[in-house]
């Protein structure tokens, strides 16, 4: 198993990406949503991978964190759903949102997908609805996985944003409801639990 690359960008193209690493060329197929945030080419990333084995080929999938290539696993979990499809989804959504859209039954935002009609939206929703937790939505603010070099890095500090989704779902609102408040607020990465608290509340007011 190839659990991730770490290496120089080489190369970039509409679905897939090359690092070099170890005197090797590495083709790595990556949804839109890798290739907007990567580095210019000629610096050093880090792709987590999926390798999809088949009778005639093998390819590689890549992604910037572990949790959003868990999405891409799950995805695989899902019925008519292949290594293709999912990248075409992860495409057109980003991770979060789509595991927004899953929390929330949103099957029109997924629908937007290409390839992907209003029955394969419901059943990615029913599938995953119950693998997908109010945590993984927050991920890219707790860690910084959003970064792609080691110097990189503007994850919010500590547990701020899941001690005030905590609260947010305390005051009665759903876990989708305050990790959407959480993400849509201005949060900067000074900002301690009480400060993304108020920031979240003020744009559940303007809803």
């Amino acid at each position: 198993m190839i659990s991730y690359v770490k290496g120089i960008l080489a190369e970039k193209a509409k679905d897939r990406i090359v690092v070099e690493s170890g005197m090797m060329g590495i083709g790595i197929f990556v949804p839109m949503s890798v290739l907007e945030v990567l580095p210019p080419l000629g610096e050093e990333v880090k792709i987590y991978t999926h390798l999809q084995v088949r009778e005639d080929d093998m390819s590689l999938y890549g992604f910037l964190s572990r949790s959003d290539l868990e999405m891409f696993r799950q995805l695989l979990g899902v019925n008519g759903i292949g290594p293709k499809g999912a990248l075409g989804i992860l495409s057109a959504l980003r991770p979060e949102d789509l595991r927004l859209a899953v929390m929330t039954g949103d099957a029109k935002a997924i629908s937007r997908a290409p390839g992907v009609g209003a029955k394969t939206a419901q059943r990615i929703i029913l599938d995953l609805k119950d693998k997908v937790q109010a945590e993984d939505l927050l991920t890219p603010l707790l860690d910084g996985s959003a970064a792609v070099s080691p110097a990189a890095g503007n994850g919010l500090s500590g547990n701020a944003a899941k001690e005030a989704v905590e609260a947010l779902v305390a005051l009665g609102y759903t876990n989708a409801e305050a990790v959407k408040a959480v993400k849509s607020a201005n949060v900067t990465e000074e900002m301690d639990s009480e400060a993304v608290l108020k920031a979240s509340l003020k744009y559940l007011a303007f809803l």
